[in-house]
C-alpha cells in the first residue's frame, strides 16, 4: 500500500511538472507571437525544440547553472544585448542571478608586437590580425566558463585595446544563475559545447561597417589603420563568425531598441517565473 501511494505521489509530481512546461511553453509562444508582430522583432529566428528544452531545464534543473552563449560580428550589438538582458534578469532577482563572461578580455597580450612594429598600420602590413581565432585564449576562457558553472570564483584578465596588453588574473567574477558570455568566437567549436543556450546577433553590413568605425577611432585606430583592420575583420566574419548563425538556437535582431531588448527579455524571464511561482501547480 505504501509503494502505491508512493507511485501514486510519483506520478502526480510527473502531471504537475507536465502541466508547468506545458504552461512555460505557451507563455513563451504568446512573447514570441506579440514580438513577430512589431516592426522591429527582436527574434529573427528560434527552433522549436530549444524552446522546449528551456520549457524543461527550467522545471528539472531550475537550481542549476544556465551558460549562454552570444555571438556575432564585431560591432552587431552582442554587449548591447548583454547588457539589456542583465538589467531585466536585476529585476527579477538579485541573489547572484548573472555574471558576464566577455571574450574581448581573453585576448592574448600583443603589446610587444605593436611596440616593435612602431604603429598599428606596420603590424597589420606585417599580416597581424586581431580578428581570427587564434588572436584570443579561448582554452583559458573556457576553462573559466567550467570552473564559474561548476561554483568556483575565476580572475579574469582585462584587455587594453589602445595598448593591447592583457593584464592576467584581474577582474575576479563570481558563480551566478546564468553566466552571459558574449563575443565573437563563444560558438566557436572550442568552446560552444559547453552553452546551453547559443544566440546569434545578426546586423546588417552597413550598420556594422559605420558603429565598427565610431568604435575604432575610440581604440586609437583611425585612418588607414582602422580601413586594414575592418578589412580583416570582414574577411575573418566571413570565414569564422557568419557561419556559426546555423548553429544558434536564436538568431537576434541587432536593430532593436536598447529598451525593447530589455522589455522582451523581461517578459520571456516572466513566462518561466510565473509559473514557476504559481501556487495552482504545487503539489
Amino acid at each position: 500500500m505504501t509503494n502505491l501511494t508512493e507511485n501514486q505521489i510519483k506520478q502526480a509530481k510527473r502531471m504537475v511538472s507536465m502541466s508547468k512546461m506545458s504552461q512555460i511553453l505557451e507563455n513563451i509562444r504568446k512573447v514570441i507571437a506579440h514580438d513577430r508582430m512589431q516592426k522591429q522583432p527582436l527574434i529573427l529566428r528560434i527552433n522549436e525544440g530549444f524552446i522546449f528544452n528551456i520549457a524543461r531545464k527550467a522545471i528539472e534543473e531550475k537550481n542549476s547553472t544556465f551558460i549562454m552563449a552570444i555571438a556575432g560580428e564585431s560591432a552587431s550589438g552582442k554587449t548591447t544585448l548583454v547588457r539589456n538582458a542583465a538589467k531585466a534578469c536585476v529585476k527579477s532577482d538579485t541573489n547572484n542571478v548573472y555574471t558576464v563572461v566577455c571574450c574581448d578580455d581573453y585576448y592574448k597580450d600583443a603589446s610587444l608586437e605593436l611596440k616593435n612594429a612602431g604603429s598599428y598600420e606596420k603590424l597589420f602590413e606585417s599580416g597581424f590580425s586581431f580578428d581570427t581565432p587564434d588572436a584570443i585564449d579561448l582554452d583559458l576562457m573556457k576553462e573559466h566558463l567550467i570552473k564559474l558553472k561548476n561554483g568556483e570564483e575565476i580572475y579574469s584578465p582585462l584587455y587594453d585595446f589602445v595598448t593591447c596588453e592583457s593584464k592576467k588574473d584581474t577582474v575576479l567574477k563570481k558563480p551566478a544563475k546564468l553566466i552571459l558570455n558574449e563575443g565573437l568566437y563563444v560558438l566557436h567549436e572550442k568552446v560552444r559545447d559547453i552553452a546551453d543556450v547559443k544566440i546569434y546577433v545578426y546586423t546588417p553590413f552597413e550598420v556594422i561597417k559605420d558603429r565598427w568605425f565610431a568604435r575604432a577611432t575610440s581604440r586609437g585606430k583611425t585612418g588607414l589603420a582602422a580601413q586594414m583592420q575592418f578589412h580583416d575583420v570582414n574577411q575573418t566574419a566571413f570565414r569564422h563568425i557568419r557561419p556559426s548563425m546555423d548553429i544558434a538556437d536564436v538568431v537576434i535582431n541587432g536593430m532593436t531598441t536598447q529598451v525593447y531588448i530589455e522589455e522582451i527579455v523581461q517578459q520571456l524571464i516572466d513566462a518561466i517565473v510565473s509559473v514557476l511561482h504559481d501556487k495552482h501547480f504545487s503539489l
